[in-house]
């Protein structure tokens, strides 16, 4: 079995390489471009496991120019995880490159994908289509963006609604919620307080800590996202993947201070634009159809990120 991910140098793409080639009879090509906000010496470093493997290929190319129909021949399953990442710098004129790496690269891959005998093709959407929510969202729930960001995310999955419909391109969706863990990406909130408590900065919170999010854990999120390649009655769905356990920003540098032994020095700013106060996610659809069942709990999860951040940046 061939599987393409692209995105494969990011935080979930390289863990989800590693999980596919554990299978004997699976050969993963593996493509990227390397921007984004994680610096390319942290993708590679990403990549550290997969560099001599056997089955596993990696392609530095841009999904904007590159031949797609090339790229998926005999191809059997995509995971379409590349994009441009990030509520908060999505605004203004840095808005372009969301809508040429959100959404015209999934056109594009859609319609190399229409010509192909496709299996699946997996597409990596995020909570952030939901905006601001009471209470647990189910995938029905009504979808109301707040950030640029999540937009093109949810135009995305639009046009995959449409080449499903038009041309029955095997098109299933995945809704992430805050997934955390080694090699999260440096502009997120856990690798951000982490490495500042870590080296005595000033944390800086946007907001007053009280906001909380359904936090999924690396391992976990790869668990539900790579049983996708042998489950049947996927293609049309949509699936919240969320974590173990709900907490607040503030509940979480709490626990950030006992596993570091280090008091965090906190400036607090405004809130940011686009942020919802509240996330949690309804995982029926992930139980029923993936067997899912999250595991990590929040101080682990975190225990491991710490580990990393202090090896990676030789703290």
């Amino acid at each position: 079995m061939n599987i393409l991910v692209t995105g494969a140098a990011g935080f979930i793409g390289s863990h989800l390489c590693e999980k596919l080639v554990e299978n004997e009879q699976v050969h993963v090509t593996g493509v990227d471009t390397f921007i984004g906000p994680t610096p390319p010496s942290l993708k590679k470093a990403n990549l550290t496991r997969l560099e001599n493997h056997p089955r596993f290929t990696l392609l530095h190319e841009n999904l904007l120019t590159a031949d797609l129909e090339r790229l998926l021949d005999h191809v059997d399953i995509v995971y379409h995880l590349a994009g441009m990442p990030g509520v908060r710098s999505s605004w203004g004129k840095d808005f372009d490159p969301y809508v040429t790496n959100n959404i015209q690269v999934t056109q594009r891959l859609l319609e190399a994908a229409k010509n192909q005998p496709l299996q699946k093709f997996i597409y990596a959407s995020t909570s952030s289509v939901y905006g601001d929510k009471q209470g647990k969202v189910a995938e029905d729930t009504s979808l109301t963006p707040l950030s640029p960001y999540g937009l093109t995310k949810l135009a995305g999955e639009h046009l995959c609604y449409v080449y499903r419909k038009s041309f029955a391109v095997p098109v299933i969706t995945v809704r992430f919620f805050t997934v955390y863990g080694p090699r999260q990406r440096p502009d997120m909130a856990f690798h951000r307080f982490i490495r500042q408590i870590l080296t005595d900065d000033t944390i800086t919170l946007y907001g007053d800590g009280h906001q909380s999010r359904d936090f999924t854990y690396i391992d976990d999120c790869i668990a539900g996202l790579s049983a996708m390649v042998d489950k049947d009655g996927l293609i049309g769905k949509t699936i919240n993947i969320g974590g173990k356990e709900r907490a607040t920003i503030n509940e979480t540098l709490a626990i950030i201070e006992q596993l570091t032994g280090k008091k965090a020095a906190i400036e607090y700013l405004p809130a940011l634009r686009g942020e919802p106060k509240h996330t949690w996610a309804d995982i029926s659809n992930a139980q029923t159809l993936l067997d899912y069942d999250p595991r990590v709990a929040l101080r682990e999860g975190l225990a491991c990120e710490i580990a990393y951040i202090r090896s990676a940046y030789a703290l």
